[in-house]
């Protein structure tokens, strides 16, 4: 039997905290990847070569997983507004 997930928003103070995050992470790809191109137009394929690119592949994946997680609350906000709107519930 397949196990059946729900959506469901998330509360406004872990919104807010992911989405000061995403920037935080969004700054440190910057970083990383400047890094990163200084790193292997002076030494390629260095150790603090690979160490930039690892620490840039993990802020990537923060990243993502931050953004997939705040479309889900999208999507589910949503659901949750429309049903309201179909039980004739007002939303704010």
């Amino acid at each position: 039997m397949a196990v059946k997930k729900t959506l469901r928003p998330l509360a406004p103070w872990a919104v807010r905290q992911l989405r000061r995050v995403r920037t935080v992470y969004l700054g440190g790809i910057v970083l990383w990847t400047l890094g990163l191109v200084l790193e292997v137009w002076h030494r390629p394929g260095s150790r603090q070569m690979w160490l930039s690119v690892f620490i840039l592949v993990a802020f990537v994946a923060l990243l993502s997983a931050t953004s997939v997680r705040l479309g889900l609350h999208n999507a589910a906000r949503k659901i949750k507004q429309k049903a309201r709107s179909a039980a004739g519930t007002q939303v704010t």
